[in-house]
């Protein structure tokens, strides 16, 4: 559905360049959820508005849904869907007008964008706000018009650019399930830009960390937490001499370190497969007579992935 090679955008600020996206290659197959992970500034909307077509590379090509986004931009938007960060719905229209023009853009008969604005609206939970402006809508009922808006070509492909930001956790949990709802019934490909790292984690398939307009990693969620984060555990044992904890724990695979406190002792070991090692660790220390108080394991996560690839945390960042 996409291939990208050596796409770049340079803007020009007082004269002065600003490399926003360098050099990067893409490639995503029929059928994929990827999400594109990195602070504001980090080029992955660049990226975005490139592929839609919205931007014209500074170098580099690309094709899109079979089509070149430089040579073919209006059959590359004909053949997709793309959520913005701004509402896309005019806000002094009514929401059944919207979804008809958006119809009507894409040169629909009148009665197939009729018929497929009352299916979104129905899919969507958007009943009975057929004749409300776009102004007198809750944000997640707004988003909900953004993604009928999106669909209404019914696009093999389609790209959410921050799709849930600014909605309270219930609102961002309500527009994913029905966005997932409507990938499945129509078998898209997705890209999507996010600062949510739970979306990420829990969407793609594939997430694609870049940063200073660069790619520095592409892979599953799994595989970027098992190759460039470690898992910690943590156990807080009763006052006991730092040197008998490490030779107890000096076979536990993973990187050690102590910190004393009030009370005692509290370890963390960095391992690749926390959970696994715990039964180790509670057990070396068993063995060597210590008093454990507490135990936990904390999996390595997305943003732990960031701040390893480049040194910054992403929450942070972003």
């Amino acid at each position: 559905m996409i291939t990208a090679r050596a796409l770049e955008k340079t803007f020009y600020r007082n004269n002065e360049p600003v490399y926003a996206v360098k050099g990067v290659d893409v490639d995503v197959a029929k059928g994929e959820l990827v999400a594109f992970l990195g602070p504001n500034g980090a080029g992955k909307s660049t990226t975005l508005r490139m592929l839609t077509s919205l931007l014209t590379p500074t170098s580099g090509s690309a094709q899109v849904a079979g089509w070149d986004i430089a040579k073919n931009p209006a059959q590359v938007r004909s053949g997709i869907g793309f959520i913005g960060q701004g509402n896309g719905g005019g806000h002094s229209y009514r929401v059944l007008d919207e979804l008809h023009n958006q119809g009507r853009f894409y040169g629909l008969p009148a009665r197939v964008y009729r018929q497929r604005a009352a299916d979104l609206i129905d899919a969507l939970e958007l009943p009975g706000l057929e004749k409300r402006s776009v102004h007198s809508l809750s944000g997640g009922q707004r988003r909900r018009l953004d993604v009928a808006l999106g669909l209404m070509n019914h696009p093999p492909l389609l790209f959410l650019d921050e799709p849930t930001t600014g909605l309270d956790p219930h609102a961002r949990a309500n527009l994913w399930e029905h966005i997932m709802s409507m990938r499945e019934r129509y078998g898209m490909t997705m890209v999507l830009t996010t600062h949510y790292l739970d979306e990420a984690d829990d969407m793609a398939e594939r997430v694609i960390v870049i940063d200073h307009g660069e790619i520095v990693a592409d892979a599953s969620p799994a595989e970027l937490k098992r190759d460039f984060a470690d898992d910690v555990v943590t156990v807080h044992l009763r006052a006991v001499d730092e040197v008998q904890v490490r030779a107890s724990l000096q076979r536990v695979p993973g990187e050690l370190t102590l910190r004393t406190t009030s009370d005692g002792l509290v370890i963390k070991l960095a391992t690749s497969q926390g959970a696994k090692q715990v039964p180790s660790v509670l057990g070396a220390l068993g063995s060597a007579g210590f008093d454990v108080i507490s135990a936990d394991a904390d999996q390595a996560s997305l943003d732990d992935v960031f701040l390893n690839l480049t040194g910054r945390s992403l929450r942070e960042a972003a």
